[in-house]
């Protein structure tokens, strides 16, 4: 049989190529939204009429920080706010800062949005984290800190960025976008490192719609990001320096609180989730599980598995067509390195190897805390399906 009709004949069942789908109901990707104590959270807010930054706000911050073993904790507008204000910070412009080249752009932009220059530094092949041992090759003379993203929901090699950061004179800013309530050593990721950012988008572990955090556990850190988030304000009309206006709002920090009362339930959940796809994409050749750093306990925000395309005689996008075909959406956390972005054109000096390779393996399977039996019966079968059909 000539090799256009053996693959034809293998596609045949596939539901992209008219065969009947493993389930005609899609499994939910997320699991966002908000719950009725959130409303009625948010209601209360709206009814006291104190809409600014106020008691949700600053409660929001005590209860976060304690969670995640930070001294400090300081709300503010957004995921990408949060790191300009660590940043603006801890940096001074002209630094050069170590970053990873496999990340979301945020960790990057707000080093070039701060004077700055990212070095970026490559990914390590299974866990996807910042490989530490390339980036000390990549130091240069005016390096001063490096940013490290906890990524997908699962902590970098803690142990390894503290060493290096302690021999070469480093700060260290964790961008924990993806990794509420993450802990490396037994201990929060808050504890760890000059200060780490959070993001309370609407899709994350703990989303409020829009919102972010930043904890530090240095007093004159905390100050100094005080005074960047609120237009450097010392006194009423009394202004120290030039800042922002960060603020989050007391509508968002009573959603905060509201979802951080369930946020440890919902992580273990998802954290169960994660050795059942273990056990379900080990199974088939040619997909790999993410690997976990050692020490850590993620959190999960993304499940995100590599496609070994040798394996293979479609691309990574047309086997997520097919297993959307079957009923199980997918996406790609991300279709690109940083460093191939246009934006970063006038900085970027190579393009480190595993993060330019990772763009054309990996995709993310739904995440959240409300699969069930069902669900996983279904991205099982169909995971299954659409390897066997397009199996070299």
């Amino acid at each position: 049989m000539p090799a256009t009709a053996a693959s034809s004949a293998r596609s045949a069942s596939l539901a992209i190529d008219g065969g009947a789908p493993v389930s005609k109901t899609p499994v939910p990707f997320m699991k966002v939204g908000l719950t009725e104590a959130d409303i009625e959270a948010a209601t209360a807010v709206l009814k006291s009429g104190m809409l600014r930054a106020a008691k949700k706000c600053a409660e929001l911050e005590e209860r976060f920080a304690a969670a995640t073993d930070a001294k400090h904790g300081l709300t503010c507008a957004n995921g990408t706010c949060a790191l300009q204000l660590a940043y603006g910070a801890l940096l001074n412009p002209g630094d050069d800062v170590l970053v990873p080249a496999w990340t979301y752009i945020a960790t990057a932009s707000m080093i070039v949005a701060a004077g700055c220059r990212p070095v970026f530094v490559d990914a390590l092949p299974d866990t996807f984290q910042i490989d530490v041992r390339d980036a000390e090759k990549r130091l240069t003379p005016k390096t001063t800190a490096i940013a490290c993203t906890h990524l997908y929901g699962m902590p970098v090699d803690v142990e390894a960025v503290q060493d290096l950061a302690k021999r070469k004179g480093l700060r260290v800013i964790y961008d924990a976008a993806q990794s509420h309530l993450a802990t490396y050593g037994g201990k929060g990721i808050g504890a760890f490192g000059d200060a780490v950012t959070y993001s309370f988008y609407a899709t994350k572990n703990l989303g409020t719609g829009e919102g972010g955090l930043v904890t530090t556990n240095d007093d004159a850190t905390k100050r100094k990001i005080e005074l960047l988030r609120s237009h450097g304000e010392t006194d009423k009309y009394l202004h120290e320096q030039v800042g922002f206006n960060y603020r989050m709002n007391d509508i968002t920090g009573a959603i905060g609180c509201s979802k951080l009362d369930r946020l440890g339930a919902e992580t273990d959940a998802r954290r169960a989730s994660a050795d059942r796809y273990d056990a379900i994409v080990g199974e088939i050749d040619g997909l790999t599980p993410p690997g976990r750093t050692a020490k850590a306990d993620g959190v999960w925000h993304l499940y995100t598995i590599q496609m070994d395309p040798a394996k293979f005689t479609c691309t990574r996008d047309e086997f997520c067509k097919a297993l959307l075909g079957e009923g199980v959406p997918t996406a790609t956390h991300y279709p690109r390195s940083v460093t191939r972005q246009p934006a970063f054109k006038d900085v970027v000096t190579d393009h480190p190897k595993v993060a330019d390779a990772l763009a054309a393996r990996v995709l993310s399977l739904p995440m959240h805390h409300g699969l069930g039996d069902e669900q996983f019966r279904i991205v099982g079968e169909a995971l299954a399906k659409v390897a066997g059909a397009y199996r070299r």
